[in-house]
């Protein structure tokens, strides 16, 4: 996965230091309701759509850009379906980060899918009852954005 400009500069400042980063997740079905995934190329498994938004950029568009930049495949966000804090990840490399995801139900209304960068090995629709195996990640967002319930968030504490 390709390390956007703004991270590489700052990380020339905080070294390997914890990062809090947004991070955006698109989860994009088809007129006949199959949803999209990339077969990722650092890992090789399979996934749901994302990446981080440029500095200013918002949320959809980022969402959009992404989509298309890995897939090909156009489309709009339809709703906000979780806003969640993950945990901290520790790369290879020994780079600290902590991403902040929102995850955005999107829509196809153009393009044919397929690899279109270098972050994916495959990219395919598929069924919503005949996923390939995923990470809890992607299969708790795509459960998510199938439901009618109101955005997700982690509730606060109250003392």
């Amino acid at each position: 996965m390709a390390t956007p400009d703004f991270i590489t500069a700052l990380r020339a400042d905080a070294g390997q230091q914890l990062l809090w980063l947004p991070g955006i997740t698109a989860i994009v079905f088809d007129d006949e309701g199959r949803v999209l995934l990339g077969r990722r190329s650092d890992n090789g498994k399979w996934s749901v759509i994302g990446g981080i938004p440029d500095p200013g950029e918002q949320p959809a568009e980022c969402a959009v850009r992404e989509v298309f930049e890995e897939t090909a495949v156009r489309c709009v966000v339809e709703r906000v379906v979780l806003v969640q804090a993950l945990k901290p990840v520790t790369y290879p490399n020994g780079d600290t980060c902590q991403f902040m995801d929102i995850t955005l139900r999107c829509r196809a209304v153009g393009g044919e899918a397929r690899v279109n960068d270098d972050e994916s090995l495959e990219v395919a629709w598929f069924d919503v009852d005949a996923l390939p195996r995923l990470h809890e990640f992607s299969a708790y967002r795509i459960k998510q954005a199938l439901s009618d319930e109101p955005t997700w968030f982690e509730p606060a504490v109250v003392e």
